[in-house]
Formats: C-alpha cells, structure tokens, sequence
C-alpha cells in the first residue's frame, strides 16, 4: 500500500474514533487517492484536487464544491505531517446551491393539510390515518421525517409518552417526549392499526394500507399530492408534484414557534437554546440558530432582545 493509501487509512481511522460517520466521504477520497496516484502524484496538489472534484459530468456545481470540501478536509490534517501537501482554499468551486428557506405552516395550513389526509382514497381507512398520523406527529414533535418513518413499535411508549429515537442522523440517540394530545392520538392509530392489520411482517409504527412500513419516497410523493389539495403547490399539467412547502418544513415550524415563544415571553433563549438543539437532535447549537437567520420574525425579535441589552432593559 502506498505512503498516501496509508495515510487516508490512519485518518478515517481518526475520523471514525471521534464519532463521524463517513461512508460517502471515506469511498470518495479513495478514490481521489487512487486518482492521484495514477496522474504519478505523490502528494496532493490544488490543481490534481481540483480536476478530480470536477470530473463527474451532468451532476450540480453543490456536488463537485463538495467533493473538493471532502478533499481539503483530508489535505489539512496530512498537511500536519507532509509539508508538501496544498489545502484547497476554503469555497474554491461554487457550491450554486443555498439552503433553502423553510416555509413555517401556519395552524390553518396544518390543519387543512390534516383533512385532506383524512380525504385519502383507502379501503380500509388505514392509509387515510396513517397520514393524519404523521402530518400531526411531525408537527407535534419536531421530528425529522425519516426519524417518524423509522419508529418501530417498541420505540413509542403509549403509557409514558416517549418516543425512543435511535441511531437516527450522525448516529445520535434520543428521547422525545409527548403532549398528552399527541399521546392520545398515537394510541388511538395504534389501535385501529392493530384492528385492520393484527398481524404485520413489519415493527413499523407507521405502516400503509397493505400493513407494511411506510417508505420515504411514498410519503413525499402523497404530500406533495395532498399539498397541491390545498393550494400549497402548484397543480401541474405533466402530473409532477412541483415545488412547495416539504415534510420537512414542520420540523421547522416546530422550532420556529418554540424559540418565537421564548423570545415573546422574555426567556434567556442563549440559555435554553442548547436545550431546543438537544431536542431536535442537532449535532451543533449553530444548526439550532440557523432558524434566528432563517426566519425574519425570529431575526426581528432577536434584534429587538439585543438592543434592549445594550440600552440596559433586559
């Protein structure tokens, strides 16, 4: 094995003892290595970075900036100990992609969105709740929508109201409690789906029609259905869903209105901000503050609590 081979392999190493995943970024930068080795490189170069970051054809510009991030990620700790190594300079390659503002559902739209769910074509009724399901788990939790597909029956305690979210993004763990409401809600489906499916293959908590586990394709397709119903998006003559607000965006409107609530109720939101990221299961408080940037309200409410501060109100 090659000088650079074996360094890659001390840093993944590295990576993996500090608790980050990296199965895409691991692959790729083998191949970047392998790629260097075959232009006769024996340390990384911009320019050979840069021409592998670019290779693939037909993909978006976010793709090729975040293969070359992958790469200086890997130049930066071997520039620690091979001197030759050049790090590519920070935005090098155009991401063209920005994250995209989230639209924050008011209680209308949740609720309209709940009743064309309840509108849903099924035989049993079992679909039609499924989705009336979700829609009102997702906006009473915050969960992430992957995370509400993936609970399994042992993770949501219907006596307790907590829901065990395991393994879920950068392998954390947590437990999500549940309003009373939100309880009684989930126990009643629970009931009906044991009625109409006594017996499943799947320990899906969420199951379709036929009793299997509800897949994450099949759910963004019926919301963005349900979201056209109620003039959330665009109906389009090709049949295709368009653009609109996501499954997703109730995770945001949850956090939303938790740090609306703080900021109008006067609470030290630096204080219980750790609190909010530990809920969501953010990695980083900074993800939890994206939502101040995001959100004009919450931006003018931030602004208004720090100019209080320096004129001595708070």
């Amino acid at each position: 094995m090659s000088p650079l081979h074996d360094a890659l392999t001390e840093y993944l190493a590295t990576r993996r003892a500090l608790g980050t995943q990296l199965r895409w970024p691991g692959s790729s930068l083998r191949k970047f290595v392998d790629f260097v080795e075959t232009e006769g490189g024996e340390f990384i170069t911009i320019e050979v970075a840069v021409r592998w970051a670019v290779r693939p054809s037909g993909v978006q510009r976010a793709t090729h900036a975040r293969r070359l991030e992958i790469v200086r990620g890997f130049a930066t700790w071997l520039q620690a100990t091979d001197t030759r190594t050049q790090v590519p300079p920070p935005r090098l390659l155009p991401a063209g992609l920005r994250r995209p503002r989230p639209h924050i559902y008011s209680d209308r739209e949740i609720g309209d969105l709940i009743a064309a769910a309840g509108r849903l074509r099924s035989a049993s009724g079992l679909r039609r709740a499924t989705f009336k399901t979700l829609l009102g788990l997702l906006a009473a939790t915050g969960l992430r929508p992957g995370e509400a597909l993936a609970l399994d029956v042992d993770a949501v305690d219907l006596v307790s109201g907590i829901i065990a979210v395991r393994e879920s993004k950068f392998a954390k763990s947590r437990f999500v409690p549940l309003e009373d409401s939100a309880r009684v809600a989930l126990a009643a489906y629970a009931e009906f789906r044991d009625t109409v499916h006594p017996c499943r293959d799947t320990p899906a908590f969420l199951v379709t029609g036929r009793g299997s586990r509800l897949l994450p394709d099949a759910a963004r397709l019926t919301f963005a259905r349900l979201g056209q119903a109620v003039g959330l998006r665009p109906r389009l003559d090709t049949g295709r869903s368009g653009r609109g607000p996501r499954l997703q965006d109730f995770r945001h409107t949850f956090a939303t209105r938790r740090l609306i609530e703080w900021y109008r109720a006067g609470l030290d939101v630096d204080r219980l901000m750790p609190r909010l990221a530990t809920y969501l299961g953010h990695v980083r408080v900074a993800e939890t503050y994206w939502y101040i940037q995001a959100i004009p309200e919450l931006l003018r409410l931030a602004t208004e609590r720090l100019e209080a501060a320096a004129h001595g109100d708070v």
